[in-house]
């Protein structure tokens, strides 16, 4: 009789330990469209505070990677890269708005979800994740991403408005205001509903749950209460120098698109932008707060991978320029961090350069799957067990077949003319005194033109 009773507890406490620390880790996978870094880096460069305590939660819980920068910063090519494992250099894709599948190094490539359902996990996917890279699955869940509609008003600024004939069709991106939806309603709060969801159910199988929201995408439509958080007269704009663009190569100007920048000082609203742009932060940040405490609720926070990022950085008037798009810090830099259990410590910073391109190795080494030959980046599960570990690899960034490459210290950067910018970080943070002609770095120049691809090997552009 206790024998008999001994087997049915033991099978009980397997079958109620089904996803546990005893099978592979589950993964969390959480994008967050042109998040800026000054979140956490600098939070109070255009207010007091940034209110996104969720998003700090996490990076305090593990490793947050202040020097991580995209493979390129427009969210196709960025999110096709990590995705994919294949670097822009190599599949031709530099920018949104081209045929993506039409390159042979995707066509051949085996994308990050595929990977893990492949090896028995459960896959989901809600909101932005891919743009134009055809995972290669069907997920067991999914909802795609689509943008909320605008609302009737629209546009509050006045002027982010397309004309035909003198009547207005429709507005622009470029336009911030309070969205006539329920909250309830928009759909970054319906993709964060889903990932609870399936965060609440019973897995058998280990999962990869992906989760990723437009805001703070423009256009900045949110809530009238997330834009009460910024009252305009406690928001500061961002260092500016009116010479900046004066030793820049033509290449490098010519990408720079200043049309919103001038509008908003045109019109006097320089303020008011910034504000859209923090409130739909802190939307953002409020609904992965959300996605975050299902986590924390559930049986599996103990053993679950947690990796939040940006697709990019964001351009909010430097360099004259408004979006992202370029290969400055400002649209390079973006959010990278790490919670796995027994694996990271709270509280990690690390300050090593490292790529988006570097969390689909990182992923499969920490479920214990081979990283498939085609991927490019590396394992960062060394920073992420000792985040000042040595790291000897620059992080590299395409933007329309030019190219820059960071390390901890500098950014070089080459333009398709050969034409070029070099920043020394540690006297320059804000990169303004373009130095690529200054004999004093000419040596460490060419070390870091030494780690860039050579223009006859980078792959053409796809076509639009």
């Amino acid at each position: 009789m206790k024998k008999t009773i001994l087997i049915l507890a033991t099978v009980a406490l397997l079958t109620s330990c089904s996803n546990t620390e005893a099978q592979q880790k589950n993964v969390l996978f959480l994008v967050i469209d042109d998040l800026n870094t000054w979140l956490l880096q600098n939070p109070d460069r255009y207010t007091g505070k940034v209110i996104a305590p969720n998003i700090l939660k996490l990076a305090e819980s593990g490793v947050r990677f202040d020097q991580a920068f995209c493979p390129s910063p427009k969210c196709s090519p960025s999110r096709t890269a990590f995705l994919s494992g294949v670097s822009p250099w190599k599949s031709g894709v530099y920018d949104n708005g081209v045929d993506v599948m039409s390159s042979p190094a995707l066509q051949a490539a085996i994308s990050l979800p595929k990977v893990m359902q492949d090896n028995g996990y459960y896959t989901a996917s809600f909101g932005k994740i891919s743009h134009g890279f055809d995972m290669g699955l069907e997920y067991d869940a999914q909802r795609n991403h689509s943008r909320d509609e605008v609302p009737p008003d629209a546009p509050f600024n006045g002027w982010a408005k397309i004309m035909e004939n003198g009547v207005m069709v429709r507005t622009t991106e470029s336009d911030w205001g309070p969205i006539h939806l329920p909250e309830s309603e928009m759909n970054d709060t319906e993709y964060a509903d889903l990932a609870i969801k399936e965060l609440k159910k019973n897995h058998e199988k280990p999962f990869f749950i992906a989760c990723g929201l437009f805001h703070p995408h423009m256009p900045w439509y949110v809530p009238q209460k997330y834009l009460d958080m910024y009252p305009l007269e406690k928001i500061e704009l961002p260092p500016l120098k009116e010479d900046d663009l004066d030793d820049l190569p033509e290449m490098a100007r010519g990408i720079i698109k200043d049309g919103v920048y001038s509008k908003v000082q045109q019109f006097d609203q320089y303020k008011e932008a910034i504000q859209g742009y923090l409130a739909s932060t802190t939307y953002s940040d409020y609904h992965m707060g959300r996605v975050l405490d299902a986590l924390e609720n559930s049986p599996y926070k103990n053993n679950t991978i947690v990796v939040l990022m940006s697709d990019h950085g964001f351009h909010l008037g430097e360099k004259r320029h408004w979006q992202k798009g370029t290969l400055w810090e400002e649209a390079t830099n973006c959010l990278l961090m790490f919670h796995v259990p027994g694996v990271t410590k709270p509280g990690q910073i690390s300050r090593r350069t490292v790529s988006l391109q570097d969390v689909y190795p990182t992923i499969m080494d920490l479920a214990g799957i081979e990283i498939p030959d085609h991927v490019d980046g590396h394992s960062l599960v060394p920073l992420l067990e000792d985040s000042d570990a040595a790291w000897e690899y620059p992080a590299l960034t395409a933007y329309q077949s030019h190219i820059t490459v960071r390390t901890d210290e500098y950014r070089y950067i080459r333009y398709t003319d050969g034409s070029s910018e070099f920043y020394d970080r540690g006297v320059d943070p804000n990169e303004w005194v373009n130095q690529t002609d200054s004999k004093e770095y000419a040596n460490i120049i060419r070390k870091l033109a030494s780690f860039l691809p050579d223009q006859e090997e980078m792959a053409p552009a796809i076509g639009r």
